[in-house]
């Protein structure tokens, strides 16, 4: 059967190609696909977290926000000019699109008492015309002030803030965040050129959000590209080496990238169709399938270059490769899109889709291999040169290898042992806030923010009273007020926004600004009162929506963290819950919730689901080569190689970085599914040897290193250049995951050359011939190519097991 299929696939090329060019234009039809810039898609809708931090934006007013800093060059913002600029800038703000509050210390609404009326106004009014003493006095007061001092204003008031908080329709954020981010930009960009003594910064959830996908298409217009031109570089050098001819080179370079662009067309096609989103996860899939599909190619070319070295002639040489490489390249591409589907275990939809769309890629790159590579290749005159060929230098290393087994398998599993031991260092820690490359201007900007005057990272709490206008309760306030206390004084905590500060504040002004008043009052009707006078007073826009519900039943604190690491955010959480459940009524517990929460509970329970789905791939997969390679001990056998290089390379993480974040924790399931193409690839050649050639252990060996080794070492090469080009992605989601893939894969090649063989010898070899070892350029090997022909032809296909390739 598969020596007719490939006879008519070399027979009907131009059939081929019609139906390809059919199937490439049909999935076109859906794109382009949609690039979601919102981070919240990183949640599944059945997400417990990401329902808390719904429910906190739908009772007080949303915190979708951007935080604009102002950095005068005279390093002080109470003067004349800068006042100005600040309340210019808060002028604009509201003009932003969907902007709904505008906060700055020049609009903060200051209370002061005149005789027996409170009065609410700004705290500086007209900036251009205040006086010395005004602005001494707008300084104090704005540096005593809880609700502005490390918020919108450092000790040193060398820089200030002015936050807008934006109320999106929520219709289609993917085109609302860049129209909030882009009117944004052209205001600061404005005001820069009016005022060159000044810089502007910004951070929030808006700009956040937006950097996210910046993020993808930086990777989909630079990352992508980039690894494109290294496989083709990398492709077209080894058909040079191999083939010692230009015009093979130029047209097998061609042919080889005929079948990626129509891979990654078709697979990106469908996913538009599909409706899946372009995340920055998502983004690497088309760099994910470029590698996985050339190694098909490569696969094919290996062998298709022996067959015309032999002296057959296109057709034939291209029918006798694919008769050889169908079966083990469908192979692993099967394995290879469990280990992509056990992706979806993982709790974070961006890394789900990735999974979908890779393994769904990885298919429809082998159905391209198979088809459209043969016919385009029987179509091309390629030729290759008699030299000096690739398969006796196999020779050479099998030779090695089995001449050194035992120094070899002891070093290996040394090493193997000694990196991994490194595995419990790794700790879970994603910095949420460090997600993108320095020398993107949404992290310069986050970083400058965070040393010169607050912190992006938050985490809050909806405190509950359990009634009605229940926040005028003395004894709920006491208690709001203790747990804002409490942390504040937490060393990970910068500033809490809380509403007692506002009640102590109205107490205090309401007893003519006596500084012994500044308290809770300890009278609900009081309490009340002064909620309802002070509403009354404050103009449009900065009302208390942001810190009260619309019944009065409840108040949110904030609490602005100074790091944002999921050690710390989750440590504090706990911290918070335990006081809440020792010191307040029931009805006042909150977990706690933010972004940043949802970043650290996610990195958690990915890693946990991901453990899960890795591991039933694992066996899934065991299950498949034990089948395939009709051997239950093979089968087994196969899972050490494919745990180690993962194992090893999280060991080798653990010595050079230690932290992991939700990035990788999908490393080892995405990678299970490559590194098993090795391990198939090698076995189904050892085995071929044995059942079909008849060859002893180490001649099988051999026959392995000649036929599969050249292909296995370019595809290394090929696979590692364009994962460790995610390394230079600006997202260090991508980053990360790129550099420890291209580990794994290289530690994958080291265990199925120098570990794997000798494990053989020592597991397969049948007692009576231990000390039987054939020399090296036995006629077996020499003629391996001859008589796999000519074993079809005898057989008729009996005994034929899957087919390595080449």
């Amino acid at each position: 059967m598969a020596k007719q299929i490939s006879s008519w696939i070399v027979k009907h090329p131009f059939l081929i190609l019609t139906v390809t060019v059919l199937m490439v234009t049909a999935s076109l039809l859906g794109m382009p696909p949609r690039v979601n810039s919102d981070f919240e898609v990183y949640f599944g809708p059945a997400n417990a977290n990401l329902s808390s931090y719904r429910q906190m934006q739908n009772d007080y007013a949303t915190t979708d926000n951007v935080l604009f800093v102002v950095a005068p060059e005279s390093g002080d913002v109470f003067t004349n000019r800068t006042l100005r600029i600040v309340s210019e800038l808060t002028e604009q703000g509201w003009l932003l699109p969907y902007a709904t509050r505008v906060d700055s210390i020049t609009n903060f609404q200051h209370t002061e008492a005149r005789d027996d009326e409170l009065m609410v106004n700004d705290l500086v009014e007209d900036p251009a015309k205040a006086s010395a003493a005004d602005l001494e006095k707008a300084r104090q007061v704005a540096l005593n002030e809880p609700q502005l001092i490390n918020r919108l204003i450092p000790p040193d008031s060398r820089v200030t803030g002015v936050n807008v908080n934006f109320t999106l329709p929520g219709k289609d954020k993917t085109r609302e965040i860049p129209e909030v981010v882009a009117a944004v930009r052209e205001l600061i960009r404005a005001f820069e050129s009016r005022y060159p003594d000044i810089r502007i910064y910004t951070t929030g959830r808006i700009v956040n959000n937006n950097a996210f996908r910046d993020a993808s298409i930086y990777d989909v217009t630079h990352i992508v590209p980039l690894a494109f031109t290294i496989a083709m570089v990398l492709i077209a050098f080894y058909l040079f080496i191999a083939s010692r001819s230009v015009s093979t080179m130029i047209l097998g370079t061609i042919a080889t990238l005929m079948v990626v662009v129509a891979s990654i067309a078709a697979t990106m096609g469908i996913a538009a169709w599909m409706d899946i989103e372009i995340s920055p996860p998502v983004a690497n899939a088309p760099t994910m399938i470029l590698t996985l599909a050339i190694a098909d190619c490569i696969h094919i070319l290996v062998t298709y270059f022996q067959q015309m070295r032999l002296g057959n002639n296109r057709r034939n040489a291209m029918a006798e490769s694919l008769r050889l490489n169908q079966q083990p390249i469908f192979l692993t591409s099967i394995t290879t899109m469990v280990g992509f589907l056990s992706l979806n275990f993982s709790d974070s939809p961006p890394f789900q889709d990735l999974g979908n769309v890779v393994a769904m890629g990885v298919m429809i790159a082998w159905l391209f291999a198979v088809t459209l590579l043969p016919a385009i290749t029987v179509l091309f005159p390629l030729r290759v040169r008699t030299t000096k060929t690739a398969e006796q230098s196999g020779n050479r290393l099998a030779d090695f290898v089995i001449r050194r087994r035992y120094s070899l398998f002891t070093l290996m599993l040394i090493a193997i042992v000694a990196t991994s031991a490194f595995l419990p260092t790794n700790k879970l820690n994603d910095v949420w806030a460090e997600y993108f490359d320095e020398s993107m201007e949404v992290r310069a900007n986050s970083d400058f923010i965070r040393e010169h005057l607050t912190s992006p990272n938050s985490i809050e709490f909806s405190l509950a009273s359990g009634e009605q206008n229940g926040i005028a309760d003395p004894e709920y306030l006491k208690t709001v007020a203790a747990f804002s206390d409490w942390l504040e004084s937490q060393p990970d905590i910068l500033h809490v926004s809380t509403f007692t500060d506002v009640m102590k504040r109205l107490n205090k002004s309401m007893h003519n600004d006596d500084p012994a008043y500044y308290k809770l009052p300890d009278d609900r009707e009081l309490a009340a009162q002064y909620i309802l006078l002070y509403e009354l007073s404050l103009p449009f826009g900065l009302d208390l929506t942001n810190q009260l519900t619309m019944n009065k039943d409840a108040t949110r604190v904030i609490g602005t963290i100074k790091g944002s690491s999921t050690a710390t955010v989750l440590e504090l959480q706990e911290q918070a819950q335990a006081w809440l459940k020792a010191n307040a009524p029931d009805t006042m517990y909150h977990a706690g919730t933010s972004t940043d929460v949802m970043f650290a509970h996610i990195g958690y329970s990915n890693v946990r689901s991901m453990l899960k789905g890795t591991f039933i791939a694992l066996v899934i997969i065991s299950v498949i080569l034990g089948f395939a390679l009709r051997s239950a001990k093979f089968g087994v056998i196969s899972l050490i190689p494919n745990i180690v290089p993962a194992t090893v390379a999280f060991g080798l993480w653990g010595m050079i970085d230690g932290e992991i974040g939700i990035g990788l924790s999908v490393v080892a399931g995405m990678t299970l599914g490559i590194v098993v193409d090795y391990t198939v690839h090698f076995l189904s050649k050892y085995l071929r040897a044995q059942r079909e050639y008849g060859l002893n252990e180490p001649e099988s060996i051999r026959y392995a290193f000649s036929t599969v080794g050249t292909a296995l070492m370019v595809t290394t090469l090929i696979l590692v250049a364009n994962f460790g080009v995610l390394a230079f992605s600006d997202f260090a989601l991508n980053g990360d995951m790129g550099l420890l893939t291209a580990i794994t894969i290289v530690v994958a090649l080291l265990v199925d050359f120098f570990f794997l063989p000798p494990l053989l010898l020592f597991l397969t070899r049948p007692k009576g011939k231990a000390g039987q070892v054939t020399k090296p350029g036995s006629p077996d090997i020499r003629t391996a190519g001859n008589l796999s022909s000519q074993s079809e032809a005898d057989s008729s296909g009996q005994g034929a097991m899957p087919s390595a390739s080449s």
